[in-house]
């Protein structure tokens, strides 16, 4: 048999005479494209040749100039030549003149310079290093000003270039008649008197006050068009006349302030990158870039002239101009804290934020009572109005590096305003929504497996959409709050912890332990037992004040009573001490110790019912009702309220109404441990006491007690005090004013009967004596040595 037939078919004439076009073309093209490649490396070629030839022939040496001679001359010149004496030369320079006739260098050289032929290049480098070693300022004369121009460089040398102008004598003039109207000016100020002086004064901040309103006004108006005003506003914080320059840069400043408030736009003003800047836009959006532009930077200025102005009285730092003396400086300041704290608070949206914040928050430690007192203030309105937390983040972030800057040597108000931030919620760690798995969009096998052509197509768009949402809405999402909570309550349980481990003795103990009493909710679990050994050793050290000694109580059970109550652990020792101090409370005006006592009691009685025993119960029952006859009127609701509420979560407690002994034993109340006092053989005799106090609340709750608290009937409560909390009786009341709380009900309108004197409310021997002393004449004198007997 033959080779396998080929299975491959096989071309028709047309598509032959096809195929081979286009092979010609191809060919063609190739062709084309390898002439053009050998014509372009000619032409590179002959011009590397040419550069050569040209390189050359710069390099040969040429007569400066060549004539053309005719042939007659020349014969001329040869013989006169030979006709020349040669006497007159030496041979030694004939010989060096011949010898120098042989170099290249000898037509073209410089004959002035004794330097080698071949030091060429090294001689300029020196002259060019050497020119610039000269001084370009030389001393001006009083006629005429030198300036140095570019100098021209040669092939041998550097040729220098000057220009003399004569200076103008107005510049001159006009400084002496600045001088001359300064003179005149503080004489005329001193010929005048004190009334003329003050009036001249007054005239001069007027006109200061309608030029800074024109600027302001005209800003305010068309911001876009007049920016540039806001730099000459700025220009009159330079003010130089000693008697106006305190109170004009003032106003200034505040007025600049109010600018800032009303033009600056509710977004943060990005710069713009060099692509931005290099596209064509619309003429509108190239004016609001403009306006942008210069608003930043022009509030950039703004703040730097504040930051400056605060440097200036810390540091005492004495300026040139004489126009504000050290005395003002302080006033000064003030003024442009109070700008950067009303700027803090009006604009934590825009930029150069932070930086206010670096500046105000040492400012907070000042020695100054009113600096320190505003920037404390700003901050805790600051923490109030911050929904998101990202400026509360920053300051809080400032705040522990200036407490550890300072070893902890700051006021205690720089922590206090901490208890201002709104912190409810943060990431707990191994949360159950943390580990959720989160949603996420369909990729595209899962949409072509579960939707149709249509469906994905609609859920494309939903996505988009959904994503441009996102982006563009104005409100974070929850996520990034909890985030931005977590991450500074972390900073501040960081400053709170520094310092119960290394300033336990410091002043601001008070203020560490308040704020852990405030967000001990929030801690996380892995720091109990640490934490309520450092709160426990610091009690029984006994260095505690009353109050500090509650907030570490306070602390301990918010801990027990949140995450803490899966711990196995019996505070026995809190609930001995909080009873002990119970009897060292004082019924003096300050008595905002009983709001922290309600607190501790709720947790520690009510909400902890099933771990408090029936005998400490009534303990503490028995200790409040005794405590309550020695308070003010609203401590005094307070703690009978505690009281009705402790009572309701142990009916039990109903024994202490009843005058019979439960038990053996008697009733010790000097007793510090609740568990053993026998209070069950006592009775709660301060209820009768109570019930004729002069508060009309008091006496209600004493009567409701004493009843039995009931929840119905004659004896229960009205429904706005059986609904409010014993820490809001306790605000409700507050007698801050020293007034009475509710007040004193007015007499009534009725009219009362006037009682005259009469014989009718005599007896007859009495009313005819004071009768027979009424008509004695005056003449008639009284015998007072005789005696009457009855």
């Amino acid at each position: 048999m033959g080779p396998p037939r080929s299975k491959k078919r096989r071309p028709t004439f047309r598509r032959l005479l096809k195929t081979s076009g286009v092979k010609l073309e191809n060919k063609l093209k190739n062709r084309q494209m390898k002439q053009q490649n050998v014509a372009k490396k000619q032409r590179k070629e002959h011009k590397k040749l040419r550069q050569a030839v040209k390189d050359a022939a710069i390099r040969t040496p040429r007569p400066l100039e060549t004539y053309r001679k005719r042939p007659e001359e020349e014969e001329d010149e040869e013989d006169f030549l030979e006709t020349l004496p040669t006497d007159m030369m030496d041979e030694q320079d004939l010989q060096h003149l011949t010898s120098m006739a042989q170099r290249a260098s000898f037509i073209t050289r410089d004959l002035s310079s004794c330097e080698p032929v071949h030091g060429g290049r090294k001689r300029r480098s020196e002259v060019v290093r050497s020119y610039e070693k000269i001084p370009r300022k030389l001393q001006k004369t009083q006629e005429k000003e030198v300036i140095h121009l570019l100098p021209i460089k040669d092939k041998s040398r550097l040729i220098p270039q000057r220009l003399e102008r004569v200076k103008p004598q107005q510049e001159e003039e006009e400084e002496e008649e600045e001088e001359e109207d300064d003179e005149c000016e503080s004489q005329l100020m001193e010929q005048l008197t004190e009334q003329q002086r003050e009036e001249l004064r007054f005239n001069k901040i007027n006109e200061k006050k309608l030029h800074i309103a024109a600027l302001a006004s005209a800003v305010t108006s068309e911001p876009n068009a007049n920016i540039k005003r806001v730099k000459e506003l700025r220009g009159l914080l330079m003010e130089t006349d000693p008697s106006i320059a305190v109170t004009v840069r003032k106003l200034v400043m505040v007025s600049l302030m109010e600018i800032f408030k009303d033009i600056t736009p509710t977004y943060r003003i990005r710069p713009l990158t060099p692509a931005e800047k290099a596209a064509k836009v619309k003429k509108e959006t190239q004016q609001l870039r403009e306006f942008e532009e210069g608003l930043v930077s022009q509030y950039k200025f703004y703040l730097e002239d504040l930051e400056q102005t605060v440097k200036d009285w810390k540091q005492q730092k004495k300026k040139r101009s004489q126009a504000v003396g050290f005395s003002s400086y302080q006033s000064l300041a003030e003024v442009a804290v109070r700008c950067l704290c009303e700027l803090l608070l009006a604009l934590p949206h825009f930029n150069f934020h932070n930086n206010i914040i670096v500046v105000l928050v040492p400012l907070m430690n000042d020695p100054a009572s009113k600096v320190s007192e505003m920037c404390c203030d700003a901050f805790r309105k600051l923490f109030q109005q911050d929904k998101l937390g990202g400026a509360s983040l920053a300051v809080v972030r400032v705040v522990s590096g200036l407490v550890k800057r300072l070893n902890y040597n700051v006021r205690p108000e720089v922590l206090m305003t901490l208890l201002s931030l709104r912190i409810k919620e943060v990431e707990m760690k191994k949360d159950i929504d943390a580990t959720a798995p989160k949603k996420k969009f369909m990729n595209n096998k899962e949409k072509k497996k579960s939707l149709s052509r249509m469906q994905r197509k609609w859920k494309k768009a939903e996505e988009k959409l959904e994503k441009e949402l996102m982006e563009a809405e104005a409100s974070e999402s929850k996520d990034r709050k909890i985030k931005l909570h977590t991450e500074t309550l972390n900073i501040v349980f960081l400053i709170y912890f520094r310092i119960l481990k290394k300033a336990q003795k410091s002043v601001l103990l008070p203020a560490v332990l308040e704020g852990l009493a405030k967000y001990a909710h929030l801690i996380n679990m892995e720091f109990f037992d640490d934490l309520l050994n450092v709160l426990q050793s610091l009690i029984l050290s006994g260095n505690l004040t009353n109050r500090e000694s509650l907030h570490c109580i306070q602390t301990v059970f918010i801990i027990l009573s949140g995450q803490g109550d899966v711990l196995n652990i019996d505070p026995l020792t809190f609930y001995s001490h909080l009873y002990r101090m119970l009897l060292t409370l004082h019924a003096g005006k300050p008595n905002d110790d009983i709001i922290i006592v309600l607190r501790c009691l709720d947790t520690m009685l009510t909400r902890r019912r099933k771990q408090v025993s029936l005998q400490r119960a009534m303990a503490f029952v028995k200790r409040m009702s005794t405590l309550s006859l020695h308070l003010l009127p609203n401590a005094s609701v307070g703690i009978l309220a505690a009281t009705r509420s402790t009572m309701h979560s142990f009916p039990k407690c109903d024994f202490l109404l009843d005058n019979e002994v439960q038990g053996s034993g008697f009733y010790l109340p000097e007793l510090e441990e609740p568990e053993h006092c026998n209070a069950q053989n006592t009775a709660l005799w301060e209820l009768h006491t109570l019930q004729r106090h002069y508060h009309p609340v008091v006496r209600r709750l004493a009567v409701h007690l004493s009843l039995g608290a009931p929840s119905e009937g004659s004896g229960a409560l009205s429904v706005d005090l059986s609904r409010r909390s014993p820490a809001e009786l306790f605000n409700d009341y507050s007698v801050r004013d020293m007034t009475f709380n509710p007040a004193v009900a007015a007499p009534s309108t009725k009219k009362k009967d006037y009682f005259t004197v009469g014989a009718t409310l005599l007896d007859a021997e009495l009313q005819r004596r004071a009768e027979s002393i009424l008509t004695v004449t005056e003449e008639t004198q009284l015998d007072f040595t005789k005696t009457h007997t009855h």
